[in-house]
């Protein structure tokens, strides 16, 4: 039976602890920290796990440096911590990264005032990066030739974080996590609501593949819907003292700008921070910045064409960017928690930070805002509401997070050593092997290494351009719940972020990577595929 069927038929015959509703980055890490810790736990989510907001992000892990702009020291202090934990515990991952920036002349502060925010910054940060540096006109030149310095004033170098995989992929490794704890989740099964009857929540589930529905029992519900929090409150007859404020973000990715492998970093005409961020092969480039009144929003042309004016304008590149260039597009909301009022804020004021609201008489709790950076927080204090909720905790001291111990990194680096593992790399990687089997899969790495020594052939790359081995794929069809190809193509992996669409609907290996995933609905789920990114790409042309 597939993992995602046996799962649902548990979720409709026991009664958890604990029902999380979302499997963003808010409810991946509460499923992950519950269940590690003795809790039972079911997670729901209408699409697949990190479907929104979670796998939208710029893929930066960073303190909050734009914070000290409106004195908010104390959330840099926070931010800065969560970000330095979440480098200590997964290195593989979460990698340092410098940040280049070029202040136009005209800019509200001067340069070097700006420049000394970033020694303030790395101070919070407890020196934990290295030093940023100062740069004047003629450095920035020879450092990033492609940098336009007509209007500069100078610039300097600081150090962040970067998501080196896919944010998405981030995401489900928590909910693995929480599965292999125990925790029953499912994605595409849908709540149709939640009421509270003789003291248990009953939430009424819709598999949105079947249409079969169910009721799932739970003691508490964690409304972990993201920027649709909301929503769901209404639904469960919840009223509560914060809500959110959407701002829409835009990112577009383009073949590879420059090699330095620094985040190029310029205020946009509009002042936002404006980002050309390295994905592997590709760039990827942008915010925006813009209020919605919904969490449901797509890419404009007024959206493309504000990021491909603020590159053009900032860069010196051979030929400038167009539309054409456009090899994918990634588009989300930022759910900015609000406390109180009416929806009417300086809401390009309103930080990422989370807030937890708890209703005891009833059991619920909702998780408002958040980002990745905070993301082992969240898990944490979801852990402490829900023990203040009268459910046990029974290993209340198990860490849940962080990379596989050492000496399972050491057995995963010997074995692949004697395999001789790293010479099987394509030449045209930009990393060796071990590297990207450790960083994507963890122990699980060692079940693909079995696979290969038993057929040399599941170390072959399937899709040109994609750097995913053919063992990786049938480890991926066995243990991450596939229900969609976009599932894999677009979040537990990133090829169809770096792969155009044209040439990847035409590579032979796609098919073979369909009949692993899916095998008698092969044809199915390529054809579903491709009909949904039609749609898609019809708005594309009308917008």
């Amino acid at each position: 039976m597939h993992l995602r069927d046996s799962n649902i038929a548990r979720l409709g015959d026991e009664t958890y602890d604990v029902l999380i509703i979302g499997g963003g980055i808010n409810g991946a890490v509460s499923a992950a920290a519950l269940a590690a810790r003795g809790v039972k736990v079911g997670l729901i989510d209408r699409r697949d796990f990190a479907s929104g907001t979670s796998s939208q992000s710029s893929n930066l892990a960073w303190g909050g440096i734009k914070y000290l702009e409106s004195y908010e020291f104390l959330l840099v202090n926070k931010l800065c911590k969560s970000r330095n934990h979440l480098m200590e515990s997964y290195p593989s991952t979460i990698r340092e990264i410098r940040f280049f920036t070029t202040i136009a002349k005209g800019f509200r502060y001067p340069v070097f005032l700006v420049y000394l925010s970033t020694l303030l910054y790395w101070a919070i940060g407890r020196f934990v990066t290295r030093r940023p540096n100062y740069h004047f006109v003629k450095h920035l030149e020879r450092l990033e030739p492609v940098i336009s310095t007509a209007n500069a004033q100078g610039g300097f170098e600081y150090s962040d974080c970067y998501l080196h995989d896919n944010d998405a992929r981030f995401v489900f490794n928590f909910i693995r996590t929480a599965m292999n704890y125990d925790c029953i989740a499912a994605n595409y099964l849908e709540s149709m609501g939640s009421a509270r009857e003789n003291g248990v929540w009953k939430t009424q589930a819709r598999d949105c593949i079947s249409g079969k529905q169910f009721v799932i029992q739970s003691n508490v519900v964690i409304n972990a819907c993201g920027p649709w929090v909301d929503q769901y409150n209404q639904y469960a007859g919840q009223k509560t003292e914060y809500r959110h404020l959407f701002s829409k973000g835009v990112h577009l990715v383009v073949d590879k700008i420059t090699d330095s492998n620094r985040v190029l970093t310029f205020f946009a005409s509009d002042g936002r921070l404006f980002f050309v961020i390295p994905m592997g092969p590709k760039t990827c480039i942008g915010t925006t910045d813009t209020q919605v009144e919904k969490p449901e929003t797509q890419v404009t042309d007024e959206d493309r064409d504000f990021i491909l004016t603020n590159v053009n304008e900032r860069l010196n590149l051979a030929k400038p960017l167009t539309r054409d260039d456009i090899i994918a597009e990634r588009c989300g909301v930022r759910p900015l928690a609000q406390q109180g009022g009416n929806g009417v804020a300086d809401w390009v004021k309103l930080s990422r930070k989370h807030a937890i609201e708890v209703n005891a008489r009833d059991q619920y709790m909702s998780i408002f805002g958040g980002k990745l950076t905070d993301c082992l927080n969240v898990g944490n204090e979801v852990t402490e509401e829900v023990a203040k909720l009268g459910i046990e905790i029974r290993y209340p001291d198990k860490k849940w997070y962080g990379e596989p111990d050492k000496t399972v990194h050491e057995e995963f680096l010997h074995q692949a050593k004697l395999m001789e593992l790293d010479a099987m790399t394509d030449p045209s990687s930009s990393e060796p092997l071990t590297k990207r089997l450790w960083r994507r899969y963890g122990a699980n790495a060692l079940e693909i290494l079995e696979g290969i020594r038993e057929n040399p052939s599941r170390a072959k790359l399937l899709i040109e351009n994609a750097e995913y081995l053919r063992g990786e794929i049938e480890l991926t069809a066995r243990r991450e719940m596939i229900t969609k190809l976009e599932d894999f193509l677009r979040r537990r992996s990133k090829i169809s972020l770096v792969v155009r669409h044209e040439d990847l609907i035409d590579a032979p290996g796609l098919k073979k990577a369909c009949h692993i995933l899916f095998g008698d609905q092969a044809q199915h789920k390529l054809d579903e595929y491709l009909d949904s990114h039609s749609r898609h790409s019809g708005l594309r042309e009308v917008s």
